[in-house]
């Protein structure tokens, strides 16, 4: 064992002490961190407008500050890129993450000197943490990859802006910056099928030990690197035996990973966002992913399914269940309040608090009140595929209102890597488990109000000719798996 794995092991035992002290106190640790939030905002403009001066407690807080999107929350926002301080946190920002809205056009997410090392410890700490508990770390001697956006910065009124990975580039510790590929050169690369050209020229001939970033974009890179090597990625990387990924669930690409990679690697997901980062898988062995309690960050949550009511109940960490959909609101120390980023969660445990990524509040159907998330949609094509060679590169779920003949129906649009051998028994399975998990959905193919779902084959490539098309190749951007109108259906290329 190198010095280097050897200081790793140790520095992961300290980290993983240190967590459990607020892992353990999470009702204390939270409470803390709300009382931080409130005594340094009061003199903002946003906390003299909500009487910050006079919270003492969450309900006080609830009543004065409701929850709102970035729309709602603009107005501050629209201040803080102007250049003025003190709007919604003390000071100026570090940085404006730039998002792309579908409703907001651009976003500014600002970063502040406060929220920014959060962003860069939970990285490491997730990574700590595997190693804690495995006990391997030979891997942090090798070359680590990390697929993201340009990390060359403009700037606005006096403030960075840029894309959060790009953002996060320029904070590479420097015991990683030997190990870290691609090039600084190869990483300002804009175009997304260029700059993968290039990553696979620099990397082929490397011992690439850690390969990190979302599966659809990764799952490129692999293709390529495959065809270009003629070999497994796992060949080609001998000493490759772990993935970082976050922003999509990994299950549905799980068997076309293991396909491109020839064998099984561990995984790591994270649950970071510009708005901040909320969870790491903490334990290969346990399901869902730590919720990070005392990173500046003070959570609210919503059932969803009473989310779109007038005045929702919002729940604070003590109080929250398992297996219920709740919506992400976080109140954060870059300026953020009583926010909603769109994401929904559930607990898969309470002690500790950890979550699995269930969607997004906007990303669903419901166009006969079935109430269809992004967790069950991935959950039945996962089940559909168990003890199959069907390996699917991607897929996306939309309703079908108006059919030319019979009844709706929900038409999948699924691009296969190794398609079923018979495409009807394939959606009879899909549609069999979504009536398991949806009571709604079965209710309504047992009344005849729909009918059993449709597959219609996506051409090779021809979710990447999309996002493509629509600017959104690559990087942080990700396919909605499942929508409540045909936009994107009606704009995918069908065979």
């Amino acid at each position: 064992m190198s010095i280097k794995a050897f200081a790793a092991k140790l520095f992961a035992k300290h980290i993983y002490n240190k967590t459990q002290k607020w892992a353990q106190n999470p009702i204390e640790t939270q409470q803390k961190v709300f009382n931080e939030l409130i005594q340094k905002a009061k003199e903002t403009q946003f906390g003299k407008d909500h009487n910050f001066d006079k919270i003492n407690s969450f309900e006080e807080y609830q009543k004065n500050v409701p929850i709102r999107d970035y729309e709602q929350l603009r107005s501050y926002v629209d201040e803080v890129v102007k250049g003025k301080e003190n709007i919604l946190w003390p000071g100026k920002p570090l940085y404006f993450a730039k998002t792309s809205g579908t409703t907001s056009g651009a976003k500014y997410i600002p970063l502040t000197a406060a929220s920014m090392p959060f962003h860069i410890q939970a990285a490491r700490n997730a990574i700590l943490s595997y190693i804690h508990e495995t006990g391997k770390a030979d891997f942090v001697d090798g070359k680590m990859i990390f697929l993201q956006g340009s990390p060359i910065l403009e700037e606005k009124n006096g403030v960075k802006l840029g894309r959060l990975s790009g953002i996060v580039a320029h904070y590479v510790p420097a015991y990683l910056q030997k190990n870290r590929m691609p090039s600084w050169e190869t990483n300002c690369i804009e175009d997304w099928e260029t700059k993968v050209d290039a990553i696979v020229e620099e990397t082929i001939q490397e011992d690439m030990a850690v390969i990190s970033g979302i599966p659809s974009w990764v799952q490129m890179y692999f293709e390529k690197l495959k065809a270009k090597a003629n070999q497994p990625v796992g060949e080609i990387f001998k000493n490759f035996n772990l993935f970082i990924y976050g922003g999509v669930n990994y299950e549905p690409y799980r068997a076309k990973f293991e396909n491109l990679i020839g064998r099984k690697v561990d995984a790591i997901e994270l649950f970071p966002a510009s708005e901040g980062f909320f969870a790491y898988q903490d334990s290969q062995k346990e399901k869902g992913m730590l919720l990070l309690l005392n990173s500046g960050i003070f959570y609210e949550f919503v059932k969803a399914d009473e989310f779109f009511n007038e005045n929702p109940k919002r729940y604070t960490i003590g109080e929250v269940e398992l297996g219920i959909n709740y919506v992400l609101i976080i109140s954060t120390n870059a300026g953020l309040w009583a926010y909603n980023i769109g994401d929904t969660i559930q607990f898969t445990s309470l002690k500790p608090y950890r979550v699995i990524v269930s969607g997004r509040i906007k990303h669903y159907i419901s166009a006969f009140g079935e109430h269809v998330i992004g967790k069950e949609v991935e959950a039945a094509l996962q089940e559909a595929m168990e003890g199959t060679n069907v390996r699917v590169n991607e897929f996306t779920v939309a309703p079908q209102i108006n059919p030319e003949s019979g009844l709706p129906y929900h038409e999948w649009f699924i691009e296969f890597e190794n398609e079923p051998s018979n495409l009807d028994e394939f959606a009879l399975k899909i549609d069999n488990a979504m009536r398991k998990q949806n009571v709604y959905y079965d209710d309504l193919i047992s009344g005849n109000v729909l009918r059993k779902l449709v597959i219609s084959k996506v051409k090779t490539n021809g979710f990447q000719e999309y996002m493509k098309s629509i600017g959104k190749l690559g990087g942080q951007n990700k396919l909605p798996r499942l929508s409540n109108e045909r936009k994107i259906a009606d704009l995918l290329r069908i065979e």
